[in-house]
């Protein structure tokens, strides 16, 4: 039975990816249909109960800027600000929000429901209509089809998912829900590979019945900041998260459950997270290490369950029990339920294009952890990058693309494509060659004008954006003129640095190591632009405007090799002088670019030079 009009997108799954993806295509003006197992599971976060953090927080404001909406969520709903690596280069720099977990869930849910063009239908997904190498609908366990030009798959960890705790194991996509089954054969069928990766999450624990006195408490910042450019949200009051550590006794009581435990003993076949290990991984990889540290966290603010973040763990129920009542303010620590393991089904994402569309079926997108990656925040600018391509494929218009020099996510998907991964992918800063570009304080510099052209981003972000590029460029008008020689002492004693002889620009002065354009506030404070984000854009354009400057200079050479393009299904055994292996690997990625054929794991320098002069020729 065809149940209901053709819709111009299908997104199949209810998580981080298929949120931003229903919600993106939704908002350029597409017809949605968004499909899931559970309607009260819509945008849960199913393990720790933050967002942001090292490179996620980047990406989290690079969604922001299109015009996504994880950032709004993720202020609405935020009981802790934090800012990390203040103390090294802006580069790294990167926010991180503790969350309160089911408000987060309830504001995903009503900023869904009030968006237009914008449904959603309970049921699973159990299978494709795909006729020609062309998706054309989905079909679901109650014998529905549906009907759309466009699919897209962000099943998350519920794909054949095998729950498993100590020997214990059964289907389960998260704790409390069913696996999805039939999606993963049919693809199979059609050429897709398909792979097996695991991830896991610790016990959750009633708060009353630990004791905080013990433990080392983590503040947020004393002047929070938030994740969206619009910035309507202050967080007035803050929930602290604190610290613990694990200790020899503790890694002796697990080790007595690791015969019995699904990770060592074979039972459990997929790959796990490498940045990310569970309690007994890292027992037994850095078994030299006596303590681990253990981050408790709030779930909310109206809750008493909180997050054994560190504590990840397979390990049989009374395992987990008598180690973690051997740490340190967890002597009378209540469950409220064990840590587990997830087994899931991945689809190795070389079998990509740039756009997240298979290569194999025409109008078939994967986004978030069917791609072979970890976390929310990569799973949401997945979905909101599906969710775009799709909605211009339907109107035949030229597909949205970020490069590793625009965006994080570009690096992401270029990463993904390309390289490919055997286990969760995860963003680091390091993964980012020109993450000096990258920072997370001018996202909406970098992307917010190309998210207002597909039709996404809002005029009011635009306008925002414009508001905030006029007082850049009147600070830097105002701070390339000299001082008076006398204010300019003043400053420079109260700083210990040595005094000026003559007038200075305050650019000059604000260039070195030891002065902050803050010094200079008592000059400027009253003009338009001194506020806290310009100031912010101003020092970093000064202080890194020589490495800045040579980064961009990188990028221009770069984009050299990526306007060289290689012809769709391009016949590489017509190229004489390729290595096996870089023949081999070019026919199975198929790049789009010599640029990104240079990525690719296994190509040679030498490969490059015969394919740059077999193009030439």
């Amino acid at each position: 039975m065809v149940l209901d009009e053709k819709y111009d997108v299908i997104v199949v799954g209810g998580g981080h990816a298929g949120c931003e993806a229903a919600y993106c295509a939704a908002k350029m003006g597409a017809n949605v249909l968004l499909i899931t197992m559970n309607m009260q599971s819509i945008g849960q976060m199913s393990c720790n109960p933050a967002m942001g953090g090292v490179a996620k927080g980047q990406i989290v404001r690079e969604i922001d800027a299109l015009g996504g909406g994880s950032a709004l969520i993720t202020d609405k709903s935020m009981i802790q600000f934090r800012m990390l690596n203040r103390s090294k280069g802006p580069a790294m720099w990167s926010p991180r929000v503790q969350s309160d977990r089911m408000l987060f869930a309830q504001y995903w849910r009503e900023l869904l429901e009030e968006t237009p063009g914008l449904n959603m239908f309970q049921d699973m997904v159990i299978g494709l209509n795909v006729s020609d190498n062309t998706v054309h609908g989905v079909r679901t366990s109650l014998g529905l089809t549906f009907e759309a030009d466009t699919v897209i798959l962000t099943s998350g960890t519920f794909m054949n998912g095998l729950i498993h705790v100590g020997d214990k194991n059964f289907g389960g996509g998260r704790a409390g829900e069913r696996a999805s089954t039939g999606i993963t054969e049919e693809l199979v069928a059609m050429g897709f590979e398909a792979g097996r990766m695991k991830t896991g999450t610790p016990p959750r624990i009633d708060g009353r019945s630990l004791d905080f006195s013990v433990m080392e408490e983590q503040p947020g910042d004393e002047q929070p900041g938030q994740f969206s450019f619009e910035g309507d949200y202050v967080l007035k009051n803050q929930r602290s998260c604190w610290i613990t550590h694990t200790s020899q006794e503790v890694h002796d009581v697990l080790k007595k459950g690791f015969d019995r435990s699904p990770l060592f003993n074979g039972t459990i076949r997929g790959t796990g997270p490498r940045y990310c290990p569970s309690i007994e991984d890292k027992i037994d990889r850095f078994s030299e290490k006596t303590s681990h540290q253990i981050f408790v966290e709030p779930e909310g603010w109206n809750t008493v369950e909180v997050y054994v973040n560190g504590f990840s763990s397979s390990l049989p129920v009374e395992i987990q029990y008598e180690a973690l009542h051997k740490v340190r303010g967890f002597e009378s620590a209540k469950f409220f339920r064990p840590g587990y393991a997830i087994e899931y089904d991945y689809f190795p994402p070389t079998q990509l294009k740039h756009t997240l569309e298979t290569k194999l079926v025409s109008g078939l997108y994967f986004a978030g952890q069917i791609n072979g990656t970890t976390g929310y925040e990569e799973a949401a600018c997945q979905g909101l990058m599906a969710g775009v391509n799709a909605v211009l494929k339907t109107r035949g218009e030229d597909p949205f693309i970020l490069g590793r020099n625009d965006a994080y996510i570009g690096v992401l998907i270029d990463d993904l494509i390309t390289k490919g991964t055997e286990e969760p992918y995860r963003m680091f800063t390091s993964r980012a060659e020109y993450r000096l570009l990258l920072r997370q304080d001018n996202a909406d510099i970098r992307l917010t004008k190309l998210g207002h052209a597909v039709g996404l981003a809002s005029e009011k972000r635009v306008a925002l954006l414009n508001e905030k590029e006029r007082l850049i460029l009147d600070g830097n008008a105002a701070l390339d003129k000299n001082l008076p020689l006398a204010y300019v002492n003043e400053v420079l004693e109260r700083r210990g640095e040595k005094n000026a002889t003559e007038k200075t620009k305050t650019s000059k002065l604000v260039a070195r190591p030891n002065l902050k354009l803050d010094d200079f506030s008592t000059k400027f404070e009253d003009k338009e632009w001194w506020r806290s984000d310009v100031i912010e854009q101003l020092e970093i354009d000064i202080k890194y405007g020589g490495y800045i400057s040579r980064e961009r200079e990188n990028v221009e050479k770069m984009k050299r090799l990526n306007t060289k393009s290689i012809p769709e299904k391009f016949d590489y055994d017509k190229v004489k002088g390729l290595s096996y292996e870089g023949r081999d690997k070019l026919k199975a990625i198929q790049p789009a670019t010599i640029a990104q054929a240079s990525r690719i794991s296994g190509i040679s320098q030498s490969d490059i030079h015969v394919l740059l002069v077999y193009m030439g020729r």
